[in-house]
This record gives structure tokens, C-alpha cells and sequence, in this order.
């Protein structure tokens, strides 16, 4: 029997979230569909791609840190042009691959900027009479929009012309839709939670020295956050005389090449600080660190969760985005994590809650539900039976 064929679209702006989470999903899907990635942002080559399925890279678009605008990664044309150019190579590869399944990560509860690529690709759909089935792939929480009535009525307008499920990757017992979306009433189509995506765990393990402390540092695909590594370093310096540790650093992909050169001239002659812009074993790392220093987003959250390890986050907040705020304020009622906020970004006070959290017992295993990738997979097998 032929397997049915799914395209995964997944448009990454600022870190890697969206993509992270999204090739998870593909990699569970490509056990049991032929499955064809359209990828709309920067692929750095650490980032391992399956080797099942087909990745098509359409022109990549980022945003700028403060999340007001979005920019051509590669290419000199206006961004209204490139966004044209997107639009009719998406439609080309729908009509080429003819799927029996359509997924789309965030929109139209998110990436608005793109509703001119992908409401034209949803009208192709519907001109097909339906057979391929349009789900949309979701977050735990949705950002607030300026005009967010009009968001609202608009996300809701879209879904019920045009999907046939609405999948959250989320626990209800955490963090419902309704807690960011009011509509939810209002939409038509099946809604169904999937738990968590959470990413594979390694099968190595690294040694680690039992007479140093292991402090992991890490800010996602590295546009935004430097400022929580320099904390981090100067914090590390003053912690140096107090106990012995080792700092590694993860800066990201994304880090300006001119940064990481000023990050690796300050960390010069400090042999127990490791600047890397990236690994492909960051949950073994994870594993064996006694702290975890990071921004709040969704995939490094769900590591903390799995791997048990104390942290400290850092929510990100540029342009009014309280996505990682609410997940943070949530994970540290809970006693899974600390939070830091920018006021307290100055290093007496980083290594002082660097202190407070290493002298705590590693966090309770809280009973999530983190099946996303299997009950996502369980979901469009039904919907395209």
C-alpha cells in the first residue's frame, strides 16, 4: 500500500523553535507518510534534517530582534517581491506533490505577514474539492496581537473556511487554547490536544567531573538573549573563588559572527568557560549539568522538563511578547524552574540566584502528557483514512 502524502509547512522567523519542533513531528510522520517539509526560514547546516523526508527550502525570511519586521536572509529583492516569488513556488510544489494532507505550523493564529502565501495555497485546496485534508499544527500559547479583536475574528474567519483540525501541541491540564484565544467556541472544525513535542532523547552519555558543578548556558538560535550570556559570564567570574564549575556556552546559529568573536575575546584565559554556537547532543548535556541558564521558549522548556535539570530562565519580551513570560510564570508556580527578569540581569544578582538554584534538590518529575509526536501522528492517520 502507498503511503499517503503529507506537506509539513514551517515558517521560522526569530529562533528555532518552530523548526526544532516541527522536524520532530516530520520525523514521527515519516515512519508512516511520505512527507515533504516546506521550510520558509534560514536552515543552518548543524540543524540534522531526516533523511526520509523530501526538505524544501523556499527563499528564507528572519525577523529583526525585536520581532517588528520581517527581512530576506539571502536575497536583494524587496521582501514584497521575495513573498510573491514564495507564493508561486509553494503553489507549484502543492500541484506537484498532490498531497493527501496538508499541515500548517501557526497560521492563522500567528505569521499573519504570510496569509498572502498560504491563504492562496488554502484556495487551491478548497478549488480541489477537498481531498487533501488541511490541519493546522499549534503551540501551547499564542501571542497578543495589537488589534486583537480584529486577529481574532480574522484566525477564526480562516479556520472555518479552510481546515479540517486543529491540533495543540499541549497539555489542557497546563495550558489550554482558551487561555490565549477567547474564540475558541467559535471555531468549527475538531479541535484535539496532542501533548507536548518533545525532542528524542540521546543515547550517549557524556562523563562529567564530580568535584565541578555543570552549568549550562544557551539562548536558543542566538538573535535575541546575548545579553543573558554576558550576564552569565561575568556571573561565573564571580562565582570562580566559591566552587569550582565549568560554564558551557551555546550561543546559537543565529549570533552575529561578530558577537561570538567579542564573546570569545572576554571569555579568553577562563579555561572552565566553553563557547560553542551550537551541538547536536544538547540534551546529554542537559543530563549531566547541575543548572540550566536559558531563555523560556516551548522546546527548551519541554528539555528541562524531561531531562529534570534545575534552570533559570529568561523570558523573552521584545515587542510586548508574553509567550515565554506566561509558560515561565506557569513552569515556576509549579517549582520546575526559576525566573529572571531583565531588571535582574546584573551579575551580583545572576550568581546569587545561580546559588539559590544549586543548593535546591533537581525538580519533581510533574506528570505532563508528552506524546505529542506519537498523538499527532495517531490524529492524521485518522482524519486521512
Amino acid at each position: 500500500m502507498m503511503k499517503k502524502k503529507v506537506i509539513f509547512y514551517c515558517q521560522h522567523v526569530l529562533g528555532l523553535g518552530h523548526l526544532i519542533r516541527g522536524l520532530e513531528i516530520v520525523r514521527g510522520l515519516s515512519c508512516n507518510f511520505d512527507v515533504s517539509f516546506l521550510n520558509g526560514g534560514e536552515i543552518t547546516p548543524d540543524i540534522a534534517l531526516p533523511s526520509s523526508v523530501e526538505v524544501i527550502n523556499l527563499p528564507p525570511i528572519k525577523s529583526d530582534a525585536e520581532f517588528r519586521a520581517i527581512h530576506s536572509v539571502i536575497h536583494t529583492e524587496k521582501i514584497d517581491e521575495i513573498l510573491e516569488m514564495r507564493k508561486g513556488l509553494i503553489i507549484d510544489h502543492y500541484h506537484r506533490i498532490q498531497p493527501d494532507l496538508m499541515v500548517i505550523e501557526l497560521f492563522p493564529f500567528g505569521r499573519r505577514t504570510f496569509a498572502g502565501e498560504l491563504v492562496p495555497l488554502l484556495e487551491q485546496v478548497r478549488l480541489g474539492g477537498r481531498k487533501t485534508k488541511v490541519v493546522c499544527s499549534l503551540r501551547d500559547i499564542l501571542v497578543s496581537k495589537r488589534e486583537q479583536a480584529q486577529f481574532e475574528e480574522e484566525a477564526v474567519r480562516i479556520v472555518n473556511l479552510y481546515f479540517d483540525l486543529l491540533l495543540i501541541h499541549s497539555d489542557p491540564r497546563f495550558q489550554r487554547l482558551d487561555d490565549t484565544f477567547p474564540r475558541v467556541a467559535d471555531l468549527k472544525c475538531p479541535i484535539r490536544y496532542t501533548g507536548f513535542v518533545v525532542q528524542t532523547k540521546p543515547e550517549s552519555q557524556r562523563e562529567q567531573d564530580d568535584n565541578e558543578k555543570e552549568i549550562i548556558v544557551s539562548i536558543g538560535g542566538g538573535r535575541v538573549g546575548i545579553e543573558l550570556i554576558d550576564s552569565a559570564i561575568e556571573s561565573s567570574a564571580l562565582l570562580d573563588h566559591q566552587f569550582p564549575h565549568r560554564m558551557y556556552i551555546f550561543t546559537g546559529p543565529y549570533l552575529p559572527e561578530a558577537e561570538f568573536d567579542r564573546l570569545r575575546s572576554k571569555i579568553a584565559g577562563r579555561a572552565n568557560v566553553i563557547l560553542q554556537r551550537f551541538t547536536t547532543d544538547f540534551l546529554s548535556h542537559l543530563r549531566k549539568a547541575d543548572l540550566s541558564i536559558s531563555m523560556a521558549g516551548y522546546n527548551t522548556c519541554m528539555n528541562i522538563i524531561t531531562e529534570g535539570v534545575r534552570a533559570i530562565v529568561y523570558p523573552f519580551t521584545g515587542n510586548n511578547n508574553q509567550e515565554q513570560s506566561i509558560r515561565a510564570g506557569k513552569l515556576e508556580k509549579l517549582g520546575i524552574l526559576d525566573v529572571i527578569r531583565p531588571d535582574e540581569l546584573a551579575p551580583e544578582s545572576l550568581a546569587g540566584k545561580i546559588i539559590n538554584a544549586l543548593s535546591k534538590e533537581r525538580p519533581a518529575i510533574f506528570d505532563f502528557d508528552l506524546r505529542g509526536v506519537d498523538k499527532t501522528v495517531e490524529a492524521l492517520e485518522e482524519i486521512t483514512k
